[in-house]
């Protein structure tokens, strides 16, 4: 009896993407199975999006034909690709900020009850989807009021509820923690086991190896390789990624001698989101907040620069100080980069020299008009110093890849000369080239004598880059780390409250 091999479910045969006389992906062929996890890696504006955008019917290819189960599909867009069983989770959160988490779950497919709809369902619904991914979170509230991580959970659960034969996730850890990544990889291993395919595209590569069956590398739009993930070591996929060595990430560090403090705040109040909370931050010191999401961390700094209100006390180079708006802490030199960078750090539809210059627009006036010259200068100046990479100066922010658009926003920032700069969660979806140029960044603006606070879900990253760590739990700072206590193991007993020897327990018996 003659028996045939099984077609990938998903297949992509020369697809390349042209837009104008740009070719971004140039004849890539990739063929994802049915109970297999394959992972897609590579820098920023390698192509991965492009060819995920592709694969769910977002994009058309220039040239090239995509495959369902052997045969040649043509996808009318992304409702017709989730007809037919292939789901995107975005890394952009594509969510109504004053619907609830359930709405949301469920808004275009909602659930009835006769002719009204059944919020009750929708509800126990919508919290079982988001405990599956290893959290709780109350379907009713509205998701404007969620951090990044939970609405990219609440995004998750809702593109899994599609009936699905192909799940495409893009960068769907990079704004998680631990505990939340290794709850959604449970989940993807459950839709590996279940036949499904899996297309995983992640900067974070130890994820990639403890996940991925075969792993292809992109460079340039254009495909390196295709390989089994056993036996390739994460160094040795960053080796793929660029082209070249990347033996250390970190840059060496000599904490700083300084005794005097730049910033001191004393139990320091954010209604609703941190309690009670004193810490100091001393001139050329980088320190890094670390906890679980919800922790407080990001409102706690928001309160500091005035992005939230708080109560308590602050001194400024030992001057007692108030941040009522953000406007007043940037001249007082303190810089807040968000988490945020496409809804709250940089104006997408806007050109990359308005970005550029827009917190500092009083350098760039002439009267009342913007020195165009000036501005153009500038945005040469950044694009050699921070190296950001882009084809046309006269591209929108929003066409710049992930890594590009921090880079653009670490400029803007800095055109303010900035004192103290918090950074929250610096390196969220860049690749590993990117987040080597970003680390050193840092480095050097401590070196120079600016302060810098670092809020980070990725542990090593506030291990390798901070000379202290404070950890949150529950609105407040529970504890800090430093020198050779500055492991993970030591930041998770602080971040969940699990003794020492509770956590031993737990691991002997797990």
């Amino acid at each position: 009896m003659v028996t045939t091999a099984r077609p990938p479910l998903l297949e992509a045969v020369g697809i390349s993407k042209s837009f104008g006389p740009v070719e971004v992906l140039g004849d890539i062929n990739l063929a994802l199975e049915p109970g297999e996890v394959h992972a897609i890696i590579g820098e920023n504006g390698a192509g991965k999006s492009t060819l995920m955008k592709i694969l769910a019917g977002h994009l058309a290819p220039t040239r090239g034909e995509l495959k369902l189960d052997g045969t040649p599909a043509v996808l009318a867009g992304p409702v017709d690709a989730e007809a037919r069983g292939i789901v995107l989770v975005h890394q952009e959160i594509l969510l109504a900020p004053d619907l609830t988490v359930a709405q949301n779950i469920y808004l275009g497919r909602e659930i009835r009850k006769g002719l009204s709809v059944d919020d009750k369902a929708m509800n126990k619904g919508a919290a079982e989807a988001v405990r599956a991914l290893g959290v709780d979170i109350d379907p009713t509230i509205t998701v404007g009021r969620l951090s990044i991580a939970q609405r990219q959970l609440v995004q998750i659960a809702r593109a899994l509820l599609v009936p699905h034969r192909v799940v495409i996730f893009d960068e769907p850890t990079a704004s998680l923690t631990l505990t939340e990544t290794e709850a959604l990889l449970r989940v993807i291993l459950d839709i590996k086991k279940k036949g499904a395919a899996v297309l995983f595209i992640s900067h974070r590569l130890p994820e990639v190896k403890e996940i991925a069956d075969r792993v292809t590398v992109l460079r340039d739009g254009k495909l390196i390789t295709t390989r089994s993930a056993e036996g390739l070591e994460p160094v040795d996929m960053a080796r793929l990624m660029v082209g070249r060595d990347v033996a250390k990430l970190y840059p060496d560090r000599v904490a700083t001698k300084a005794e005097d403090y730049a910033l001191e705040v004393e139990a320091l109040d954010v209604p609703g989101y941190a309690q009670g909370a004193s810490f100091k931050l001393k001139r050329g010191e980088i320190l890094g907040f670390a906890g679980l999401v919800g922790a407080g961390r990001t409102e706690l700094l928001e309160g500091v620069v005035g992005l939230r209100p708080a109560h308590g006390r602050m001194k400024l180079d030992g001057k007692p100080v108030q941040f009522v708006t953000v406007r007043d802490s940037m001249r007082a030199g303190i810089v807040y980069l968000s988490e945020d960078r496409k809804g709250k750090g940089l104006l997408l539809a806007q050109k990359l020299g308005i970005n550029l210059t827009l917190a500092a627009l009083g350098q760039f006036l002439r009267g009342m008009l913007i020195d165009r010259r000036k501005e153009a200068k500038a945005l040469d100046d950044a694009i050699a110093e921070f190296d950001i990479r882009t084809r046309d100066k006269e591209l929108l922010a929003g066409q710049l890849s992930g890594g590009n658009q921090q880079k653009l926003l670490l400029a803007k920032m800095m055109l303010l000369d900035p004192k103290i700069v918090i950074i929250d969660e610096p390196t969220r979806g860049i690749d590993i080239g990117t987040k080597e140029q970003i680390y050193k960044f840092i480095a050097e603006l401590a070196q120079s004598g600016k302060s810098v606070i670092v809020i980070s879900s990725e542990m090593q990253e506030v291990i390798g880059v901070c000379d202290r760590i404070l950890v949150m739990r529950n609105g407040r700072i529970v504890g800090e780390v430093t020198g050779e206590h500055m492991t993970e193991d030591e930041i998770v007993v602080l971040a969940t409250g699990v003794t020492s020897r509770e956590a031993a327990v737990t691991a002997e018996h797990a």
